[in-house]
């Protein structure tokens, strides 16, 4: 990170300061001993004049009164000198520095540096994000050798938001304890963000020169993905219809938001699409490159979204031949475990019960049904063997990517907790610990979720640019919905605003 710079003087400008004084007064001292020579010399005895002989009693004359003047003249002189010479030095320096200048700027409060840090995560998260999901339209026009540093930049950023979400994650729980061990946490923290940052931002130019030369073949690959993913939206709807029939309501409702939340994107991007067309028409390539970035971006959560729902049902299918062979493995731990004398978790029985009336009573959720067995199960060692460890992992899996797709769409209201703790889902779940990864998707789903209901719909105008805006397709810094964003860092992800033609 760039140090931040001293304001105050220079410690050497005070030596500068004295030798100048120091310079003066003595020029002043010449200068007026100079001044003062012949008014001396006029009173000098003359050398042929004979003595005069005067009376010890007589007063003094006029002439001894003068010498005596004369005596004064030069100290007199460098004394005014020497005050005059502060006193501009006094005035000079007031008005150079009106006030008391610190050495450094102040330190920010805790709670200032706990703010700055996650404004900074959201802000770089956000940035890999958007630059991500602009690379397979830049792939569409062009070799992946040309390609590749821009992919390099993308994993060079999310690398540093990786470390910079690990430090945030052990912030949370306390670690450091120390305070001054705590606020270098912080600066890492906003320090590794703005690296993310710096990354993107340096290939921001260079991908805007190899995408927008020419508009047509964009609008082209844009026009391309967006009839592929309309096709697949509507399967998505019948796919969303099934799963409510054959799992249950809750599951169908959630499958049904996503397909809704993707025709969303979808109605954006058909206006956009239609926008981009005129303007290119018309030659106006910079409304054109606006409006296509736009198109892409919403074309990309639409993608993310359909995707999830057929993600969805091929790991419910999974998992319902899963449940009968994770209920009777997990059975069996409990019975080994009591043979063994080990303590059961309260509570196991309850939940395996529970599970085993599921499957007789009708359409369940087989991903929360072996959520519940491999949860009541965790702190047995036998539970992290067999088709327990399989049936875990599914699990998490299938959480996690729920709560990847729910920021990714959403990602304009998404906090940084949210974010962190399903950034502490996808270690966990690498480490592999599948069960404690499952709890932290889990709970960074619910969070992302609070965040989306507490930001509410913003009034960005019809035709899915709320959704747009809340998805983070456009940034919300005019009233239109703002620019959209493209692949870049903070400084330059917001760069294809009007009046940039």
């Amino acid at each position: 990170m760039t140090s931040s710079l001293v304001r105050g003087r220079p410690r050497h400008a005070t030596a500068h300061i004295r030798v100048r004084i120091a310079h003066a007064l003595v020029g002043a001292v010449a200068g007026t001993g100079w001044l003062a020579l012949p008014v001396l010399a006029a009173q000098e005895p003359a050398t042929a004049a004979p003595p005069r002989h005067t009376s010890p009693a007589a007063p003094a004359s006029p002439r001894d009164d003068e010498s005596s003047a004369v005596d004064l003249i030069l100290p007199v002189a460098v004394l005014g000198a020497a005050g005059a010479l502060v006193a501009y030095t006094y005035v000079r320096r007031t008005r150079r520095s009106p006030g008391t200048v610190s050495p450094a700027p102040p330190a920010p409060t805790p709670a200032e540096s706990d703010r700055q840090a996650r404004a900074a995560l959201v802000q770089a998260d956000d940035s890999v994000r958007a630059s991500e999901e602009e690379l397979p339209f830049a792939a569409a026009l062009t070799d992946e050798r040309t390609l590749a540093p821009f992919r390099q930049a993308v994993h060079a950023a999310r690398t540093e938001l990786s470390a910079a979400f690990a430090l945030w994650h052990r912030y949370e729980e306390g670690e450091p304890q120390d305070p001054g061990d705590r606020r270098q946490a912080l600066v890492g923290i906003i320090g590794r963000c703005a690296e993310a940052g710096r990354v993107l931002d340096a290939r921001a130019g260079e991908l805007d020169r190899l995408r927008w030369t020419r508009t047509g073949p964009a609008l082209g690959v844009a026009e391309g993905a967006f009839r592929r993913l309309a096709g697949r939206a509507a399967g998505a709807r019948a796919t969303a219809s099934e799963l409510r029939g054959r799992y249950g309501p809750s599951v169908g409702a959630r499958a049904a938001g996503c397909v809704e939340e993707a025709m969303d994107r979808l109605v954006f991007a058909t206006a956009r699409l239609n926008e981009a067309r005129r303007a290119a028409d018309l030659g106006e390539d910079g409304r054109a490159v606006r409006r296509l970035r736009a198109v892409e971006g919403s074309v990309a959560q639409a993608g993310v979204l359909v995707a999830g729902v057929d993600r969805t049902a091929r790991r419910l299918r999974e998992a319902a031949a899963l449940v009968p062979a994770a209920l009777t493995g997990a059975e069996a731990v409990l019975a080994r475990a009591r043979d063994a004398g080990t303590p059961v978790p309260s509570g196991a029985d309850d939940a395996l019960a529970a599970v085993r009336e599921e499957l007789t009573a009708g359409p369940y959720d087989p991903l929360a049904a072996l959520r519940r067995i491999t949860r009541a199960l965790v702190r047995l060692p036998d539970a992290r063997t067999g088709v327990l460890d399989t049936a875990a992992d599914l699990v998490a899996r299938a959480t996690a990517d729920e709560a990847e797709d729910f920021v990714a769409v959403h990602r304009g209201a998404v906090g940084a907790e949210a974010r962190s703790l399903l950034a502490a889902a996808v270690r966990t779940l690498a480490a592999p610990h599948p069960v404690e990864a499952a709890v932290l998707a889990r709970r960074a789903l619910e969070l992302a979720e609070r965040d989306v209901r507490a930001h509410g719909v913003p009034e960005a105008g019809t035709e899915g640019t709320a959704g747009a805006v809340q998805g983070g397709v456009l940034l919300a810094r005019e009233p239109d919905g703002g620019p959209p964003v493209a692949f870049g860092g903070p400084e330059t992800r917001g760069r294809l605003r009007r009046g940039t033609d």
